[in-house]
């Protein structure tokens, strides 16, 4: 309540300076008021405003000589048409008439006076002093303007506590729109939301990145610049150069030298300029002179389409000019109303009674005078705008319609407060010549805007629409084709600091602006999403990426697959073997009692046969995807398996030995290995030994199977991990000193009886295991790739065959080929033989 009764005392006393120093000795033009059972208020820029030193406070005389503002005249003749039009229908306000009082607001000073003067009471000049505002009655209802948005802002603050409706034609900007500071605020030209929007849009449709950004001093140039970078900086543009053109410049002071000077040296092609049109007007005449050319400039709504620029001298030379205009509308028998007006007897202005305070801003002596010739020409770009005012003057009569129930025929004429007009309005959905007029939450209207680009192809100035931008939300629509580029061939300009990079290259900022950066690619494993073009980002687990990549690939999988050729051949070579175990272990059965059999070690064979048969089987864990199972057995079972083989043939080796060459010379030590069944305690205890390593392997560094992702950027090696734990190792190392000392014992047998000597086989069989597993380990050093497992088996499998080939082969040879060298006969000459031999050395 306080702040409210200190709001209106405010009001008072500014009231009280402006009516003061604002009576002059003219009365108002009858052209600038009108009876009517309710009055309507308008704000309207008939002259422009001068830059003056003041002493005291004072409203500004707008009616001087030179200073006719023939935009503002079309305005102010769309509003007065627009009352008589309503006036004289018979479906909208039918049996009321409206009436308006009309305020040439030049200057802001104008503007605040006009402002008060629409809220003081009917009769007395002043604001009454009330508690309840809402039954606060002024002489006027609404009011339409005024047109640039630091007026508009000033008019709406103003009439905010009483709610009474503003309806601006020209204040586009985003800040009025918030409720909470303008709720009685309304405009029927877009918001410079969807302006910036669009502009955004338009610079993002041709790819500029790198723009230079130029305003007018004022709320509209200021804040459209800061919303324009915000949004802009947003989608990934940068400002190379941004300033604003200051409310006192001039063409050719050091202001604009200096501005014209930073955008020669910017190296950025495109310049947006967010300019109300005086300032404008000035911006590009120090353009012409500076001769700035080449240039692609974007244009707001409130130059675009003025001939207050288009008129400049040399303008055509400066470049491209692209822009944002409100679609055009016509507002039907203006031009005749304004004839009209022209040709009508209008008289001289009446003195000031002594007993009144008449103000100077309703009255334009220039506008009194016009003939049919010399009135202003009415141009596109004010038609525009004056629909605006016609288009406000509408939605008010429409709000009043429905309010006084003139939905019936008849209007009820009862007193009407600002504020319940203020709701209808809002609530107001209508057909004006083909146009829906209605108000959204923040009262601005639904209309979209059309792009545009100069043309002066032809000997006068003209423009093409290339398309058009709609909203909400905001999309831009445009034929390329249409548009006739300044440069070489028709191409579309550049505006970037850097090029695009190519595929899969990141950008590295160079300086402080993200567009200027340097390109370097992605390394492998990492590539580029099109969502964050600064930073390369790693691969999943599964996926790879070559060096410069926009993507990733699934990784391929990788184990011994049983379809595989070199599969094929292995699985096939150890099947043979295995049949040949088999087979030789039958061949020995049938043939158990015959001297081969029995030299060979008898139903130790049997024993060798089937370890080596257990080490063929485990191959077979090599194939197909690794499981726990085959992981654990395969390497365990082959080692444990040829451990007992090595067993078996390195005390086969040491008995013959014994036999022949000590039984003789240490008769108490060939007794006891004989009494004590010292070959099967050997092999017992050898084979227990490896048991022992086999089991603390697999407990303590249990074979698991495992993916492998770091050997190949493009491959998972599915694998078991024994190959890199000590218990493989240590398996390994025992059944090599094994095998070193069957091969001890063999080549001490080399002077053995014939049919007992199996050095020269075994001692290949056993240089051939070696060799096997020396080939594989150098190859898995120089060598990890999907085909190491293929190694692995082949050097299990050469030993197996080795052993076999070495060791068996030769006697199944004589059984089945030789049957006369398998007889009791030929084996007792042969050890006859051998004891001559000995006898005689």
């Amino acid at each position: 309540m306080l702040l409210c009764t200190a709001c209106l005392v405010g009001l008072q006393l500014l009231i009280s300076c402006c009516w003061a120093f604002a009576c002059h000795s003219t009365e108002p033009s009858p052209d600038f008021t009108l009876p009517g059972d309710y009055l309507l208020a308008g704000l309207f820029p008939l002259h422009s405003g001068c830059l003056q030193v003041r002493h005291r406070p004072e409203v500004t005389l707008c009616d001087r000589t030179g200073s006719f503002n023939e935009h503002g005249y079309h305005l102010f003749q769309a509003m007065r048409l627009g009352v008589e039009e309503i006036n004289n229908s018979t479906t909208l306000l039918p049996n009321v008439t409206l009436g308006y009082q009309l305020y040439d607001v030049c200057s802001d000073s104008a503007n605040v006076y006009a402002t008060l003067s629409v809220l003081s009471l009917p009769g007395p000049r002043h604001i009454e002093l009330q508690g309840d505002l809402l039954r606060y009655s002024p002489k006027v209802l609404a009011v339409i303007g005024p047109d640039t948005t630091n007026r508009a802002a000033t008019t709406a603050a103003l009439l905010s506590p009483f709610l009474m409706p503003l309806i601006s034609y020209g204040a586009s900007s985003e800040t009025l729109s918030v409720k909470r500071q303008y709720p009685s605020f309304l405009r029927t030209i877009p918001n410079d939301k969807y302006q910036v929007e669009t502009m955004v849009l338009l610079l993002q449709r041709f790819g500029w990145t790198w723009i230079s950004l130029v305003g007018s001093s004022g709320d509209y140039g200021q804040l459209g610049v800061q919303a324009l970078e915000k949004q802009a900086t947003d989608q990934g543009i940068c400002i190379a150069f941004k300033d604003i053109v200051p409310f006192s410049a001039q063409v050719g002071d050091q202001r604009m030298q200096r501005l014209m000077r930073h955008l020669a040296q910017a190296t950025a092609t495109v310049v947006v300029v967010f300019s109300n049109r005086p300032l404008a007007r000035v911006f590009f005449e120090s353009v012409v002179l500076a001769n700035l050319t080449g240039k692609v400039w974007v244009a707001s709504e409130a130059w675009v389409l003025s001939r207050h620029i288009t008129g400049v001298p040399g303008i055509q030379r400066i470049g491209m000019v692209l822009g944002v205009a409100i679609q055009k509308r016509t507002v039907p028998g203006l031009k005749a109303f304004e004839e009209a007006y022209a040709r009508a007897d209008k008289g001289a202005p009446r003195p000031c009674h002594k007993s009144s305070c008449c103000s100077s801003n309703q009255v334009c002596r220039e506008c009194e005078a016009f003939t049919a010739h010399t009135m202003p020409k009415l141009k596109g770009f004010s038609m525009s705008s004056a629909y605006n005012a016609y288009q406000a003057v509408y939605a008010v009569a429409h709000g009043l319609h429905q309010l006084l129930g003139c939905a019936s025929g008849v209007c009820s004429r009862g007193r009407v407060y600002p504020w319940q007009l203020l709701e209808q309005i809002h609530k107001v959905n209508f057909l004006l010549h083909k146009d829906t007029v209605m108000f959204n939450d923040n009262g601005d209207p639904l209309s979209s805007y059309n792009i545009i680009a100069w043309d002066w192809s032809g000997p006068k100035w003209t423009f093409t629409v290339l398309g058009s931008s709609t909203w909400s939300p905001v999309q831009l629509d445009i034929n390329e084709t249409k548009i006739q580029w300044h440069g070489k061939d028709n191409q579309v300009p550049k505006s970037v600091c850097s090029s695009d990079c190519l595929e899969g290259h990141q950008r590295v900022v160079t300086g402080f602006h993200p567009c200027c950066f340097e390109c370097v690619p992605c390394g492998a494993g990492t590539f580029l999403n099109k969502s964050d073009l600064y930073r390369c980002q790693p691969c999943g687990k599964e996926e790879w990426a070559p060096e410069g990549s926009q993507t990733c690939f699934p990784r391929t999988v990788v184990f011994l697959a049983c379809q595989e050729h070199s599969s094929w051949v292995l699985l096939a070579a150890n099947t043979l073997l295995l049949l040949l175990l088999l087979g030789t272990a039958g061949l020995f059965a049938w043939h158990l009692d015959t001297p081969v059999v029995r030299s060979a070690g008898g139903r130790l064979c049997f024993l060798m046969l089937g370890s080596l048969a257990a080490g063929s089987g485990s191959l077979y864990g090599f194939f197909g995807e690794p499981t726990r199972p085959a992981c654990l057995l395969r390497q365990a079972l082959f080692a444990l398996g040829f451990t007992i083989f090595l067993s078996c043939l390195t005390v086969r080796s040491f008995q013959l030995i014994i036999i022949f060459k000590f039984s003789a010379k240490a008769p108490t030590f060939y007794r006891v290995w004989v009494q004590n069944h010292g070959a099967g305690l050997f092999v017992m205890i050898s084979s227990a030994a490896q048991l022992l390593i086999c089991l603390t392997w697999l407990v303590v560094w249990t074979p698991l199977p495992t993916r492998e992702y770091q050997r190949f950027p493009h491959l998972v090696m599915l694998e078991c991990t024994e190959a890199n734990s000590l218990g493989f190792i240590l398996a390994f190392l025992y059944n090599g000193l094994l095998s070193i000392s069957a091969f001890a014992c063999s080549y001490l047998g080399k002077d053995l009886p014939e049919n007992y000597n199996e050095a020269k086989c075994v001692t290949f069989s056993l240089l051939f295991n070696f060799m096997s597993w020396i080939a594989f380990f150098t190859t898995a050093s120089v060598y990890d790739g999907k085909y190491l497992p293929s190694v692995n088996m082949l050097a299990g499998l050469s030993s197996l065959s080795s052993g076999f080939g070495g060791y068996f082969l030769p006697k199944c040879y004589v059984i089945l080929c030789r049957p006369d060298l398998n007889s009791r006969e030929h084996f007792q000459a042969s050890i006859q033989d051998y004891t001559r031999h000995r006898g005689s050395t």
